[in-house]
């Protein structure tokens, strides 16, 4: 058997790669399947994990076709790995939805993951001429690019549930009905009088110390009218 190009031998390691992560996903998508309640999300899943499959399959046979084929095994460490993943995801969350919505941020995070493999495998393979292997990376970046953004839709919708899960704080007496209170106590104390012209007479010590003075004269008049007669 005829050893490989260089270009071949770099084809094969980053679409080992890709292999190693599609099984990974096929035992992880089986145990959140597995978990979701029958729906659009379970029906997106299903689907999804037939993707991963034939996407598994067909790396599979351009690896063989380039040469490849003995990477293979390394996957089984990472298939393991997710499997071991697989019951833990289950008691993760405090209730359903959140347990579902954790799963769909995993998936979300591992399909970015393969739409960044698949599009460095494209354009390796673009520069250094293999349009085969080209086309196969972009038909399966696309896919993932699909799920992607299916579960950016699922990721809102599940956390709005988490939020109607919650339980909300009761709510605290409004402070406003307490400042009208405490404006109307104002408003019902008497204000203070202002006082009286009359009053102010009174008080003015000027006018109460002309008073005796005017008294005085007068009796001085009579005094003098007596004195006449």
């Amino acid at each position: 058997m005829a050893e490989m190009s260089e270009r071949d031998a770099k084809l094969v390691q980053y679409l080992s790669e890709a292999y190693g992560k599609e099984r990974e996903l096929e035992t992880s998508l089986a145990a959140h399947i597995a978990m979701a309640a029958k729906g659009p999300y379970a029906k997106r899943l299903k689907q999804h994990l037939k993707e991963t499959k034939a996407h598994a399959k067909a790396v599979e046979r351009r690896i063989k076709k380039l040469g490849g084929g003995g990477q293979l095994t390394q996957s089984v460490a990472g298939v393991a790995k997710a499997a071991a993943k697989g019951p833990l995801h289950a008691l993760r969350g405090s209730g359903e939805n959140e347990k579902l919505l954790k799963n769909a941020k995993t998936e979300y995070f591992n399909e970015h993951e393969e739409i960044a493999t698949y599009l460095a495998i494209e354009t390796f393979a673009e520069k250094v001429g293999d349009s085969e292997t080209a086309k196969l990376a972009k038909g399966i970046r696309r896919e993932e690019e699909r799920m992607a953004k299916f579960l950016e839709g699922q990721i809102k919708s599940l956390t709005r549930a988490v939020v109607g899960d919650t339980p909300r704080p009761p709510r605290a007496a409004k402070p406003k009905a307490k400042k009208a209170k405490a404006s109307s106590s104002k408003r019902s104390s008497p204000k203070a009088k202002r006082p009286t012209k009359a009053a102010a007479k009174k008080a003015s010590p000027k006018k109460a110390a002309a008073k005796p003075k005017a008294k005085a004269a007068k009796s001085g008049k009579a005094v003098k009218a007596k004195a006449k007669k």
